[in-house]
């Protein structure tokens, strides 16, 4: 763990999801993972989230979330494979899906039936600590994944990074202050994902991406995250020198998740 105080909420989400590997990791051991990827058929190979991300138009990652431990439970008709194939015409640029099971009610399932719905590249959102997950995320399908500074040290966070890399995987490392930013550069982080939600409050500043927004590396590709609703705004923060915006509370409580994506694209 990185240094520093774990807000009790998020150390609760963590334990879980390190118990929940540590048993997962005796029922599928590693070496029949790496025999899953490397026996994965054409259609399994990744697809470039990076560069979806980085196409002309206002580049929207929409994201699957049935319940969070902030607002409960946000979509009670949530069927991943009709989601993903309505935001992908509606035109999301990338999808994100929730896996992890006890707070979010998510699974690796919900990943796997989304991605088989669409073209799209699917980023697995998720609390990722142990290389084990990351072959996981990559046996499963995902074309990305989350690693959250906040939560690995330097030299884990590094390893991480590489690890995806070396199985075609770009990761999108999530930071919430200067220091965590600080650190997934020097880890070597291409994507950034700026987390607008105080994960020590649960509360929601936008502001935050605009403080950051004069430290982000040249070189990077930069994403917004959470608290976004407003068109006007993302494109307040695309002039700020964002990139691309994670999109889904909003868009799980619309009835019509891919006529809100329009509306926020602009179309509607």
């Amino acid at each position: 763990m990185a240094s520093g105080t774990i807000p009790t909420h998020l150390q609760r989400i963590v334990a879980a999801r390190q118990a929940a590997v540590a048993h997962r990791k005796r029922v599928v051991p590693l070496p029949m993972l790496r025999l899953a990827v490397e026996r994965q058929p054409a259609a399994e190979r990744v697809r470039d989230f990076a560069a979806a991300l980085t196409a002309p138009g206002l580049r929207i990652i929409a994201e699957l979330k049935q319940a969070s431990p902030s607002a409960g439970t946000i979509r009670s008709d949530y069927r991943p494979a009709e989601l993903a194939r309505e935001l992908a015409a509606a035109g999301a640029a990338a999808l994100s899906v929730l896996t992890e099971e006890e707070f979010f009610q998510g699974s690796i399932e919900h990943l796997r039936q989304a991605r088989q719905a669409v073209d799209l590249p699917v980023l697995r959102k998720d609390f990722i600590v142990d290389a084990w997950q990351v072959w996981e995320t990559r046996a499963a399908g995902a074309d990305s994944f989350l690693l959250i500074a906040g939560l690995l040290d330097g030299s884990r966070l590094a390893e991480l990074i590489e690890l995806g890399r070396s199985l075609g995987m770009e990761p999108l490392v999530e930071v919430h202050d200067r220091a965590q930013l600080q650190l997934a550069v020097e880890a070597g982080a291409r994507l950034i994902g700026v987390n607008n939600r105080d994960l020590h409050t649960l509360t929601v500043r936008l502001e935050t991406s605009y403080e950051l927004a004069r430290w982000l590396p040249a070189g990077c590709i930069a994403v917004s995250e959470s608290g976004l609703s407003d068109r006007s705004e993302l494109e307040r923060l695309r002039q700020a020198g964002y990139r691309a915006f994670l999109v889904g509370e909003s868009l799980m409580r619309a009835p019509a998740p891919g006529q809100a994506l329009r509306a926020l694209r602009g179309e509607g």
